[in-house]
């Protein structure tokens, strides 16, 4: 009996470039053909958790990020090129059907020795502007595909890129067959059943800008009716934890109900039962917002030199899904901008529904099951 054809992901060190691959492992593995399935990751433990869960096998690479300062770079060569190797000694005693970079810096090395020996290799590029990285990649000609997230993502690369508009991939999380029950959601998160909730996230390592300046307009909100989950990060969610108090919030002259985590497995369940959502604009985060079709309030990360979630978060609000406001990164600044968005949307019931409506028209929820078709039928699949 033939061996079941290998496919490889390559990449991690976020959530953001390790959510969406799993995805389409899961729609790899639906498919009903036995496949086996390698990660090449990072060093990190939250990589190896992850995977682990997800019963795929991990690749550990030494490869380090690209150092900005000249005399750094020494030793990242010598730990891409150690990677490299690792990549093609494994690539050349076992042929992989496919190569997949999910982004970051550890999918270089696999993407680099996958072409160098003419393995059939794509990208998952959910950012609505490439990164220099795949734009220099697409250039070169040989990738077999690139799946972007948005249409938009086709002006910024060449021409002749093979580009195929799929969707980003989300977690089946987000997406149940049946809707979880609200209020049973609400109590299990030690929250009010009957209550409106404004969910707040930076993604899964927080958002220091975005705690700061939601911790400084809540006192001067109407929030009669709502209530406040607040993803902090693990850096700091006993900082905000203890901003709000033991019992909540004052908010105008009431006590609201708040609940503040460092972070929650359960994202699917707060995602799709919460009613507003403020959040950084990671592309997989976004993707994970609209396959929940909800209204939301986008803070893009400003710390980062090309502004991609900038570009992610205009896909969003030039649909009408979502509101825009830029991160000053001052508290005082910032506060100032998201009061009066935070405090119209929190009032306007059918605002928010048309946002929400908004946010599923731009969902692509056969994401996942299209880039794994894609994967198994070309040349070298099953």
């Amino acid at each position: 009996m033939p061996a079941s054809p290998w496919f490889v992901f390559a990449g991690g060190g976020t959530g953001g470039h390790l959510f969406p691959a799993l995805a389409v492992v899961d729609a790899l593995r639906a498919l009903g053909n036995p496949v086996d399935v390698s990660f090449f990751c990072t060093e990190r433990p939250m990589d190896g958790e992850l995977l682990g869960a997800a019963g795929i096998d991990a690749v550990p690479q030494s490869v380090r990020p690209l150092a900005t300062r000249p005399w750094h770079w020494p030793g990242f060569l010598l730990h891409w090129w150690r990677s490299v190797g690792l990549c093609r000694d494994m690539f050349q005693r076992r042929r992989p059907a496919a190569v997949v970079g999910a982004g970051g810096y550890a999918s270089g090395p696999p993407v680099h020795a996958a072409l160098g020996l003419g393995v059939p290799t794509f990208l998952l590029n959910p950012d609505a502007v490439p990164g220099r990285a795949n734009r220099h990649l697409a250039r070169r000609g040989r990738l077999r595909g690139i799946f972007a997230q948005w249409e938009v993502t086709r002006g910024h690369l060449p021409g002749q890129a093979p580009v195929s508009v799929t969707g980003c991939p989300v977690r089946p999380m987000f997406r149940p067959h049946v809707k979880p029950d609200r209020a049973l959601v609400w109590r299990s998160f030690g929250l009010e059943p009957g209550l409106k909730t404004l969910l707040v996230t930076g993604a899964s390592q927080g958002a220091r800008t975005v705690n700061d300046a939601v911790l400084r307009v809540m006192s001067g909100l109407e929030l009669a009716g709502w209530q406040v989950l607040h993803l902090a990060g693990a850096a700091d969610a006993e900082r905000v934890g203890k901003a709000y108090g033991s019992d909540g919030v004052f908010a105008v002259g009431r006590r609201v109900p708040v609940k503040a985590l460092p972070f929650t497995e359960r994202m699917g369940e707060a995602m799709l039962s919460c009613d507003l959502v403020i959040s950084r604009a990671g592309a997989s985060t976004l993707a994970e917002i609209l396959a929940a079709g909800k209204p939301s309030i986008l803070m893009p990360y400003p710390y980062h030199r090309d502004e991609h979630q900038l570009h992610n978060a205009r896909v969003l609000v030039d649909a009408g899904a979502a509101v825009l406001v830029r991160d000053l990164k001052e508290a005082g600044a910032n506060a100032e901008r998201l009061c009066p968005v935070l405090r119209s949307l929190l009032g306007d019931d059918a605002k928010r529904e048309q946002m929400g409506r908004a946010a599923r028209l731009l969902d692509r929820p056969d994401s996942a099951v299209c880039i794994a078709r894609q994967l198994v039928n070309q040349p070298q699949g099953f």
